[in-house]
């Protein structure tokens, strides 16, 4: 079960002032999550990590933006802070400046909830166990998502010691709900309950699964091909070409999640509803091959965006029509995967979510 506790006192009025984030006369927020920052020698984040630290400084920081740190950012299940932050210092020299300028919130994750023990008093950032974004709008709550899993509630200590001392020596990977889509399906399930029950948006981490409106991947891409296939019998010869190309490149990636997520054996909706209601996010992970998950919020719209290295991108994203920009000089680029309106996000919950 998940804990309840948590999860009423994310709708209470007593929510604290601290953890709330009021962008509703204006604003940029980035939501991301899950670095698993180590050490180096077997680090996660080893592959992104460069990416990262200059789009956080360079594209970020330098615009104003806000930045949420949505859970999981340190491994210390594996890992001491000291010898992560003798790897990462440019990531935290990055954390600084935000924090400097009152722009870092700080989540926590079950592979960091070790920093709210008296062991890291020290620990230069304030933290929160959810934030709650203020639109104007519809209110949005960012947590990192564990909490909805009773093993995290009851285990995570436990489940932290075996990580360190049976895994890490035999250089297994963390055993997380990110690699079962049956756990991932458990705890999007109570994420969606929860934020359609209050009207409000869920944004969350912890499966590593980017979600928009609460659809995976593989639902919006089999959207956007019966959208190419709608354009095809009116289009001139070479913008045919230009959708055959996206379509190709589409069914591509459709296969391949298809093969990844099982979902043949996923037997029932994710969320019991024909009309799935557009209040349940999560901003992915840092930890892709090819790239990294976020999401931009501001006071009248939100975003799913995708960072990928120049020439490493997946291949329906740079074949496709997704508005892509970058930062000049470097290698880096953005492309906006999915983008919607608050106010029309707002009108579904209320329309789709009424009984």
């Amino acid at each position: 079960m998940p804990d309840r506790l948590f999860i009423n006192r994310l709708c209470e009025e007593s929510f604290p002032d601290s953890s709330i984030l009021d962008i509703s006369g204006g604003g940029k927020v980035l939501i991301i999550s899950d670095f698993h920052m180590g050490t180096g020698s077997r680090d996660d984040l080893n592959h992104n990590g460069e990416m990262l630290t200059c789009i956080l400084e360079e594209y970020y920081f330098k615009n104003g933006w806000t930045l949420v740190l949505n859970g999981d950012i340190e491994e210390l299940f594996r890992f001491s802070l000291d010898q992560i932050k003798e790897k990462w210092t440019g990531l935290y020299r990055v954390f600084d400046l935000f924090a400097g300028d009152n722009r870092l919130y700080k989540i926590i994750g079950n592979h960091d909830e070790l920093l709210m023990s008296k062991k890291y008093i020290s620990y230069p950032y304030p933290l929160h166990t959810a934030v709650k974004i203020q639109t104007g709008i519809v209110p949005a709550y960012v947590y990192h998502g564990h909490q909805l899993s009773a093993i995290y509630i009851r285990f995570n200590r436990l489940m932290g010691i075996f990580i360190r001392y049976f895994l890490k020596p035999f250089g297994i990977k963390n055993i997380t709900d990110s690699r079962s889509p049956f756990k991932r399906f458990r705890i999007e399930k109570e994420a969606y309950a929860f934020s359609l029950k209050n009207r409000c948006l869920s944004i969350i981490g912890h499966t590593h699964r980017a979600l928009f409106e609460s659809l995976g991947r593989f639902d919006y891409i089999k959207f956007e091909i019966e959208l190419l296939c709608r354009d095809y019998p009116a289009s001139a010869a070479e913008d045919r070409r230009r959708i055959e190309n996206e379509v190709t490149a589409l069914r591509k990636e459709l296969s391949k999640l298809k093969r990844k997520e099982r979902r043949d054996v996923l037997r029932q909706s994710l969320y019991g509803d024909e009309l799935p209601v557009p209040c349940l996010f999560n901003s992915g992970c840092t930890l892709g091959r090819k790239g990294l998950n976020a999401i931009e919020m501001t006071n009248e719209d939100i975003a799913l965006v995708y960072w990928f290295t120049q020439g490493k991108s997946k291949k329906f994203v740079t074949r496709g029509s997704y508005k892509i920009d970058g930062i000049a000089g470097k290698p880096y680029h953005r492309a906006v995967l999915n983008h919607n309106r608050l106010d029309y996000i707002n009108a579904r919950i209320s329309l789709l979510g009424s009984h």
